[in-house]
């Protein structure tokens, strides 16, 4: 194979040039053909780029161009390199690697270059042993005067004569760095010393010398500097990880067990988690800090990609204010609050307002604070007021109301009942009477056994817009016309359920027609909910009334638990009118030409008077 032929193929797997470093040139003396005047003239531009994973081209090399004087036909130099500096380990640095670009100033020079792993120079094959391609030199390169050896990571790179003396033999060349091993290439800046060495058929000359740089940017993902666009902070009742802000309330009383924590999420400007500065928090009451260190205000050590510092009660009582920055980033202040150890008041109200025998969860709720004002968040109890009270509902002995509801700010109260009545309860903030501090106002709980005597279905509203959500309610009465406890009814309706004569959707609900004509038997709310709509003692549906105006009738026929006179086919009935907006209009117009109408009449009737009065003043 000719040498130029394999220059074309080498070109072939080159990329463009990419960005120059440092211009330098060191011309030198040199033994060229045995003549001391001779001289090589080194050109080398620095390499640079960005780090993209291991790989390396063109895109990020360096070039070397060696010009000489060549005394004889047979004249020749060889550039090899060796790594002089690199970030990290300089063992682990990749090897420089040499791609010829073009030649410069010789006149019918041939340039041969030598690849890894390849024995194109060479009329033998690789030796495995040394891992070294050696031999007699193969067709082209008549004037090689070195090795390519993969033991020691050189590369050598040749510029022959075409066969004439007294001829400039110049060739530039890109340097990059090989990426075809597991060396891995980190970000900053590798230096080589380049190695030229002329050459004749019987000697070598003096070696000259130049270092090459290649400068490789770091990934805009590996970025340490943290960005304010893309960087969090939670605090939550976690200490290990919050991924979202967390009402945190805890007892004020020191302790070195950590009631919070502050979860810090350093991203760069690349939404990488390579960024990585000191955090500073600070606190007006309790501590914060990490395993070694803890404070008010405290500088830690951010251990990516995401850092959990924890918060401590130091015995103060109040709302704590939160503040969290590193050098490039400033976060919003988060509140934490810690309670007095005793409630100051607590408010009870009723939850359930009637009662089943048996367990009531949440029957009574207690709102209670500390005497700074802030929610008291402690284990509260719920007492029976006295023997009579338990024997109808709940114990003389304080029940725990379980942990705070912090959702809803309250402590929630279970009741269990035994028999039908009333009784009256207290909330404490202690698991004794004797203990407690603080005393709620006396609330009385009714306990019902009714049976369903009848059952009714009704809407929400009277009158709804098109399309407007809708609440069905079915609701079993007792004896009296009242609702019942909180309990599961069956055979309510019989088979069928309800029927509707107009088009309902159910879009948004998780009621579906099926739902509604599948109805026969349900479990009513213990308890009313503004949120959710749920009315106690009722089990209700959501439906969405239809787009035009009408009226929308439900119907259903009472089943085997209603008396046989409730059971008629249809009897239980309920409706609601939709406003037809079409219509509205109409009759809004409608009633403005009536009013109109009647305006004309009365200013007639007004004119008629002034005329008669006009008359009656002239005569």
């Amino acid at each position: 194979m000719s040498s130029k032929t394999n220059f074309k193929r080498i070109a072939l797997v080159a990329v463009a040039a990419l960005g120059m470093g440092l211009l330098n040139s060191a011309p030198s003396q040199a033994l060229f053909s045995g003549s001391a005047g001779a001289q090589l003239t080194i050109a080398v531009v620095n390499g640079t780029g960005t780090l993209t994973g291991t790989k390396s081209d063109s895109t990020t090399a360096g070039t070397v161009t060696v010009t000489g004087l060549a005394l004889a036909a047979s004249d020749s130099y060889t550039v090899t390199s060796s790594i002089k500096s690199a970030p990290g380990v300089l063992a682990d640095a990749p090897v420089l690697q040499f791609m010829w670009v073009d030649t410069t100033t010789s006149t019918g020079a041939t340039v041969i270059t030598g690849i890894r792993g390849s024995n194109a120079l060479f009329a033998g094959a690789p030796d495995t042993t040394t891992a070294r391609t050696t031999g007699a030199l193969g067709t082209g390169a008549t004037a090689f005067g070195g090795t390519f050896n993969q033991t020691t990571e050189s590369h050598t790179i040749v510029s022959a004569t075409a066969g004439s003396a007294n001829t400039y033999v110049g060739a530039k060349f890109f340097a990059f760095q090989e990426s075809n091993t597991a060396k891995p290439r980190v970000a900053g800046t590798y230096t080589y010393t380049l190695i030229i060495t002329p050459n004749s058929l019987t000697s070598a000359g003096t070696a000259q010398t130049a270092d090459i740089s290649i400068t490789i940017a770091a990934l805009a993902t590996d970025a340490v500097t943290a960005s304010p666009a893309f960087s969090t902070m939670f605090v939550g009742t976690s200490t290990s990880s919050n991924t979202a802000d967390e009402a945190v309330s805890a007892l004020a009383e020191a302790s070195a067990t950590a009631v919070g924590g502050i979860t810090v999420n350093l991203r760069n400007i690349s939404n990488g988690s390579g960024a990585s500065e000191s955090v500073t928090i600070t606190t007006t009451l309790g501590t914060v800090g990490d395993s070694t260190v803890r404070g008010r205000s405290v500088v830690l050590k951010y251990t990516g990609p995401s850092t959990t510092y924890s918060i401590f009660p130091d015995g103060t009582a109040g709302t704590a204010t939160i503040s969290v920055s590193t050098p490039s980033v400033t976060f919003s202040n988060k509140t934490v609050s810690f309670y007095a150890k005793a409630a100051k008041t607590i408010t009870a109200t009723v939850a359930t307002p009637l009662l089943a025998v048996g367990a009531n969860a949440g029957a009574v709720r207690g709102v209670a604070v500390d005497a700074n004002g802030n929610a008291w968040t402690g284990t509260a109890y719920i007492v029976a007021s006295s023997a009579a009270d338990a024997l109808i509902a709940g114990s003389t002995t304080p029940v725990s109301c379980g942990a705070y509801d912090a959702a809803n700010a309250r402590h929630n109260c279970p009741i269990t009942a035994a028999a039908a009545g009333t009784a009256k309860f207290k909330i404490i903030d202690a698991a004794t009477v004797a203990l407690a501090t603080a005393t709620s106002n006396e609330v009385t709980v009714t306990v019902s056994t009714a049976t369903m005597a009848s059952v009714k279905i009704e809407f929400d509203k009277a009158t709804y817009a098109p399309n407007e959500r809708a609440r069905i309610y079915i609701t079993p009465l007792d004896s009296t016309g009242k609702a019942m406890q909180s309990a599961t009814y069956t055979s309510v309706l019989a088979v069928g359920g309800i029927s509707v004569n107009g088009q309902l959707s159910y879009v948004g609900s998780t009621t579906t027609a099926d739902s509604l004509t599948a109805v026969t038997g349900f479990t009513t709310a213990a308890q009313t909910s503004a949120a959710t709509g749920a009315r106690a003692g009722s089990m209700q549906y959501t439906v969405y009334m239809p787009v035009s105006g009408g009226t929308v009738t439900l119907t259903a026929t009472g089943g085997t638990a209603l008396p046989v006179a409730l059971r008629t086919a249809g009897g239980i009935t309920a409706s609601a009118t939709v406003t037809d907006s079409g219509a509205a209009a109409l009759a809004a117009v409608n009633a403005l030409a009536t009013t109109v109408a009647s305006l004309r009449t009365l200013i007639t009737t007004l004119t008629n008077l002034v005329l008669k009065i006009q008359k009656k003043v002239r005569a």
